[in-house]
């Protein structure tokens, strides 16, 4: 299974995700989306697209009855937690283990900061970045996780328009 992985698009009315995204979206085979949509247009486009797992960021505060805070899901045998906001990078490796013991792989956002390491017990920890809003990246960005068998084949952070 083939996850492009989105956070932090912050998307309001007029503006759209950029055209290397919405190509990924269409090889894809699921969106995972760590929050931060902030327009209920873009849930519906993906979902109408793509099957879609989605929680709320900080800035959805609109979309508060449609998302949820935390997703914990099984991809081809491989557990998964997906939340908006993973906390300080000081001690994240152990407060995502200790709140998602069970997950492989960890994917987060709000940061805007790419980031895929090994944490705690060798649980993948993921945010795509943005590939809206870079602010201090050289570049924005998306993820592409592909997970087969109970196993992670890719991780992958990838520059939008790469």
């Amino acid at each position: 299974m083939r996850l492009l992985v989105l956070a932090d698009t912050h998307l309001r009315a007029g503006r759209s995700l950029p055209a290397s995204v919405v190509a990924a979206v269409e090889r894809a085979d699921g969106v995972l989306h760590a929050g931060d949509v902030t327009e209920a247009e873009l849930l519906d486009e993906l979902a109408a697209r793509k099957p879609l797992w989605a929680v709320l960021g900080n800035n959805d505060r609109t979309l508060s009855d449609r998302l949820p805070e935390v997703i914990e899901e099984i991809f081809d045998g491989v557990p998964v937690a997906m939340v908006h906001e993973s906390g300080a990078r000081k001690g994240r490796e152990a407060r995502l283990h200790r709140r998602f013991p069970d997950a492989r792989v960890v994917v987060f956002g709000h940061s805007h900061e790419p980031v895929d390491v090994l944490g705690v017990g060798g649980q993948r920890l993921f945010n795509p970045g943005s590939p809206t809003q870079r602010r201090r990246q050289p570049v924005a960005t998306f993820g592409w996780l592909k997970l087969e068998r109970g196993r992670i084949l890719e991780h992958r952070i990838v520059p939008v328009g790469g």
